[in-house]
């Protein structure tokens, strides 16, 4: 009777514990499940995105230029036939772009029709002609064909941007125009070449001309001081809290607040930057210099934190041979500690530059919004960054202005998969197991 009991209680045991293990297994295998659907959602979610992205803004990289029979008149470019450069760069050049378009397109066309007819070519075509003459001047009083950017409603028609129908959403061509442009496609006079002039100018109003070049300059430049600031400040800072600072409340309550400022919004450290280096120290405002500094102030809680994990991965033999051969607290560090530990807090410098570089709202707080055409010279000119540029490009009205957008967020991804990159590798080519 007892070992039937037994028996009977064994059986129930074993019964218990399977049925616990298959819920535990089956437990697991929808925790695997659902973590793999959030991988795939989040991953869908990822290539809509750049997706998205790169349908609307690898056109952007293409510009259409027009096929125009220029000839350089004397007459209208240097009538007096001074030569005179200061003459031959103020010249109607304009008047040469319309003259040949209405020889080409309508001969007999009255006021309207070459008002229409101008609307195809980039108000930008007259300086392209005047850059032609002033490079060559042997051209004056010669015809050539020259290949003339054109407008950016004409841009949009042949790109297939908007639809060709008269009065549809986006198309702003008549249907003379429309004509006008058929024929000029008939006759092999539009071609889509490579848009140099997105990666060499300035912003424009005119989408056209508009380029990144001064963007990227402005980029580089805020950087460029971002990085002179933080990396040293950091460093230091790493070095001192874990090798050096003594244990007590007041390094507590720093480490603390370094760990809180890493998750601060970045809008704060705009504001800080706006009442301290331009109210306080009245620097200049939309300057590289400024935006170099507020940015400085936010990769400084990245570095730190890298810094001191990357002294802590320093194995304490390291420390205590070095002091055993005679070397002092001070050379312990520097000729040990730190070259050993400089993977790891380069890694975290360029990891916080990535985010330095697609900054936007505390570059707005301290003026870096401002309407830019010329190219910085330096950190205390007025200048954009990539990031400003796509906000100042996604409020304009041009649908043109759409893919130039798009096109600098596909620039600006770019940037910021390289620099990952190199910290990848710098942390798989340095990087030591103990």
């Amino acid at each position: 009777m007892t070992d039937m009991a037994r028996t009977n209680t064994a059986a129930r045991t074993a019964q218990s514990v399977s049925a616990r293990l298959g819920r535990r297994y089956a437990a697991e295998r929808t925790f695997r499940l659902l973590g793999l659907g959030a991988l795939l959602i989040s991953l869908g979610f990822l290539v809509i995105l750049l997706s998205s992205i790169f349908a609307k803004g690898w056109t952007g990289f293409i510009q259409t230029q027009v096929a125009l029979e220029i000839t350089f008149d004397t007459q209208v470019i240097d009538p007096e036939g001074s030569r005179d450069p200061a003459a031959l760069d103020t010249a109607d050049y304009a008047a040469l772009v319309r003259s040949a378009l209405s020889l080409r397109l309508a001969p007999e066309a009255d006021r309207g029709a070459r008002r229409e007819l101008t609307a195809l070519i980039s108000t930008g075509a007259a300086n392209q002609l005047r850059h032609m003459l002033a490079a060559e001047p042997d051209l004056m009083g010669t015809t050539h064909t020259v290949w003339l950017t054109a407008s950016d409603k004409l841009d949009m028609v042949i790109k297939g941007q908007v639809p060709r129908q008269v009065g549809a959403e986006g198309n702003t061509l008549s249907d003379r125009q429309l004509g006008w442009v058929s024929a000029l496609e008939t006759g092999g006079n539009i071609r889509k070449a490579f848009n140099t002039t997105f990666f060499t100018a300035g912003d424009s109003r005119e989408p056209e001309q508009a380029g990144i070049w001064g963007a990227v300059v402005g980029s580089f430049f805020s950087l460029a001081v971002t990085l002179l600031v933080s990396f040293p400040l950091g460093v230091a800072t790493a070095v001192y809290l874990e090798e050096f600072a003594p244990t007590n409340r007041w390094t507590n309550l720093i480490e603390v607040n370094i760990n809180n400022l890493a998750a601060v919004p970045s809008v704060v450290f705009g504001l800080l930057g706006l009442a301290v280096f331009l109210n306080l120290f009245h620097m200049p405002r939309s300057a590289p210099l400024v935006g170099g500094l507020v940015l400085a102030l936010i990769c400084l809680p990245t570095i730190i934190i890298a810094g001191r994990a990357a002294l802590k991965a320093v194995p304490p033999s390291i420390r205590q041979a070095a002091a055993g051969l005679g070397a002092s607290r001070l050379q312990v560090v520097v000729h040990h500690v730190l070259p050993l530990s400089m993977p790891g807090m380069l890694t975290g410098t360029i990891l916080g530059m990535a985010r330095a570089l697609g900054e936007t709202a505390p570059l707005l707080m301290i003026g870096m919004v401002a309407f830019i055409v010329d190219i910085p010279k330096g950190p205390l000119d007025p200048a954009a960054v990539l990031p400003v540029q796509v906000y100042l490009w996604a409020g304009s009205s041009e649908r043109a202005f759409v893919e130039k957008t798009s096109a600098a967020i596909i620039v600006l991804l770019l940037f910021l998969v390289a620099m990952n990159m190199v910290a990848i590798m710098l942390r798989k080519k340095f990087e030591r197991r103990w």
